[in-house]
């Protein structure tokens, strides 16, 4: 009965460890890719989410500085009577 526990013993201890390894090659694949993949977005000159969102705040406020620009001009040209 004892070398049957140990069996079990030792039978669990090998699957625990089975365990360990493959978290810790899963750990490092990911690793391995999320570096590959930061690798392929830097070549591929994207830009960032920041310099977006400033070039888009950019286009907005020459969006509304042309259509107050066009406000006033119509004003201007309906009281000058042309």
């Amino acid at each position: 009965m004892q070398s049957r526990n140990r069996i079990l013993d030792d039978l669990s201890q090998l699957m625990t460890n089975a365990a360990g390894v493959a978290q810790g090659v899963r750990d490092e694949a990911e690793t391995v890719i999320r570096q590959r993949m930061e690798r392929l977005l830097a070549d591929m000159n994207l830009v960032t989410r920041e310099e977006f969102d400033a070039v888009r705040d950019m286009a907005q406020k020459a969006r509304e500085e042309n259509e107050a620009l066009a406000a006033r001009i119509a004003a201007l040209e309906a009281r000058s009577g042309d």
